[in-house]
């Protein structure tokens, strides 16, 4: 009975691997989303067939920080880019980006970071399926900045499978790497083991770190780790509990404007991605002081999953910005089915023709230069939402704003 239900999760390991490789075959590009019945879910971004992230259910803020402390130790977490919402399953995947282009983070252990969390995910996928259905989904239209090294998903796949059978060879089957060790019978625990390692374990044995965090503070594996707790964990001496995430600091990512949320699904959303806070708020004041809604995004690498979100009906985007530049962003929207057909207005300080044709095949419907004046922004919406001026809501004087990029 044990070898055949050994056999039906070998079978169900290997189907799941078999899709992860065909997506690498068929060069895709978008999401995995891998789900069990019992409701658990792993997720897997791709770009050209390479895996470039993933992200799990459970402990999603612990297993963040955890890596951030491995490969950032000097890194203060708390000041780094957390969303305040959970709006995107990536959120990690952009936070990391920002410590690696704020050159917090070197090469070396960018890719470490990377291939160790997508290997922790993939440990967890295998451990999770007990012989339960599994449904594939792929979504193309969610795609991520690749500006992170991609991994060998052959190779940690290979590993993942050989990491899982250590795992139950050593009897640790029924055991997860995110439980909280307890310690229950301290007396019997120091008549089983010397003074120092008793100091040790119950320095970290705390009934707050799990497993996983455990491993890092001792810098050894979590095999190792749960192997040598295993004997008092059978004898009780320590038990195990399942914990919670810890829940994200506040945010400073740039909050979306307030004309941008609400019930005016009929009033038109626009949105500005450019670097330039003064770009963005003279924008602000255009749109909405004609009784349109707004958004604006400063970080070009955070506007995907925010344009994902409020879906708008026009965007201003400007040709030149730190990380990623307008004719990359229009690229990446371009291939998004969502924004297929969603008109995009560059905005630069450049007039010149090659720049022009240049963003007219990464996808651009509208070049218009600055400065920026009221007319030519009103007449740029008005033209690609098909608006007429006097049903506008609200109607102020032109105004001028002179900024060059």
């Amino acid at each position: 009975m044990l070898n055949l239900q050994f056999m039906q999760l070998n079978n169900l390991i290997k189907t799941v691997i078999q899709e992860l490789k065909n997506c690498q075959k068929l060069k895709y590009t978008g999401e995995l989303n891998i789900k069990n019945e019992q409701g658990r879910n792993w997720k897997f971004y791709y770009q050209h067939g390479q895996v470039i992230w993933a992200t799990g259910s459970q402990h999603t803020h612990r297993r963040y920080r955890r890596y951030v402390h491995q490969y950032c130790p000097k890194l203060d977490i708390n000041n780094q880019y957390l969303p305040e919402k959970i709006t995107v399953d990536y959120w990690d995947y952009l936070s990391l980006q920002k410590i690696y282009t704020n050159q917090e983070i070197s090469d070396v252990d960018v890719k470490k970071f990377v291939e160790s969390f997508i290997s922790e995910i993939l440990f967890d996928l295998f451990q999770h399926l007990k012989l339960s259905k599994l449904s594939f989904e792929k979504h193309q239209e969610l795609m991520l900045n690749p500006s992170l090294p991609s991994v060998d998903i052959n190779l940690l796949t290979s590993q993942i499978q050989q990491s899982l059978l250590e795992w139950q060879e050593a009897g640790l089957e029924a055991i997860s790497p995110h439980a909280v060790p307890v310690l229950q019978q301290s007396e019997q625990l120091q008549k089983q083991v010397s003074l120092l390692v008793y100091q040790n374990l119950q320095r970290v044995i705390n009934g707050k770190n799990t497993l996983k965090e455990i491993s890092v503070k001792m810098n050894k594996s979590v095999f190792q780790i749960t192997r040598s707790l295993l004997p008092y964990i059978q004898q009780n001496i320590i038990m195990l509990k399942e914990v919670s995430d810890l829940p994200l600091p506040k945010s400073n990512i740039q909050k979306v404007s307030q004309f941008a949320v609400g019930s005016k699904s009929n009033v038109p959303l626009i949105a500005c991605i450019d670097d330039s806070p003064q770009m963005c708020e003279m924008l602000e004041k255009i749109v909405t002081s004609h009784g349109m809604r707004f958004i604006g995004i400063q970080h070009p690498l955070q506007a995907l999953p925010i344009l994902l979100e409020n879906k708008p009906d026009l965007i201003f985007l400007d040709l030149i910005m730190p990380i990623m530049s307008g004719y990359e962003v229009c690229e990446q929207l371009r291939r998004c089915s969502l924004f297929a057909k969603t008109p995009v207005v560059i905005l630069t300080g450049s007039d010149g023709v090659f720049d022009r044709v240049r963003a007219k095949v990464f996808g651009a419907t509208e070049f218009v230069t600055k400065p920026v004046e009221t007319d030519k922004i009103v007449r740029s919406i008005n033209k690609h939402l098909h608006l007429q001026p006097h049903k506008q809501t609200q109607q102020v004087s032109n105004l001028s704003f002179s900024y060059l990029t």
